[in-house]
């Protein structure tokens, strides 16, 4: 949860937004966001949970001429979603570190790709972003959970599942509160 005595100079950048089990905007119900940017000015992220089924080879033979064809496509936000974004992460577990490209572009991808196997790439359509003092609104209204990021999870969980673990992780009543089915009759 958002801690409202938090020094607002305290980064942002580089945690998982959860969406609160209550936050019922379609473009987000159920997300987790990588939080990318957070400055004064505004916010930017991607959701990691919202997969297309998609490939980069589907989308355009340049991704599938520089090797990049089976990178998995995600939907990243509601804004510009013509926009393909390219990024890479992995875990440095001795090191206790997250390291990510973002925003890459095709032929730096392909570079990394090659030079370090342990990278795992995702592309993204679109972004989710915040004008300045909305993400820190949405934050004191309880509409996210913030979270550090768990690589391992993001790495081999989909969809809600992602979600729901990230969520009890975090809050084990929220957790369950992720649990409840959107239309109660339907239990």
């Amino acid at each position: 949860m958002y801690d409202e005595t938090q020094d607002d100079s305290a980064p942002l950048t580089g945690s998982l937004l959860l969406a609160h089990p209550h936050l019922k905007d379609p473009n987000f119900a159920s997300s987790v966001v990588l939080l990318t940017r957070h400055e004064e000015s505004g916010s930017l992220g991607v959701v990691l949970n919202k997969g297309t089924g998609e490939r980069l080879g589907q989308l355009s033979s340049e991704f599938a001429d520089c090797g990049l064809g089976e990178v998995p496509v995600y939907l990243g936000g509601p804004v510009n979603q013509n926009q393909i974004i390219l990024a890479a992460w992995k875990l440095i577990p001795e090191k206790g570190q997250f390291q990510l490209y973002f925003g890459m572009e095709p032929l730096v991808a392909q570079s990394k790709m090659e030079t370090d196997p342990d990278l795992e790439f995702r592309a993204f359509k679109g972004y989710s972003g915040w004008s300045e003092g909305q993400l820190v609104g949405e934050l004191e209204d309880n509409a996210w959970v913030v979270s550090e990021v768990d690589a391992e999870s993001i790495s081999t969980k989909e969809g809600s599942d992602l979600w729901r673990h990230l969520i009890m992780e975090v809050n084990p009543e929220l957790g369950l509160l992720s649990l409840v089915p959107e239309d109660p009759d339907s239990n």
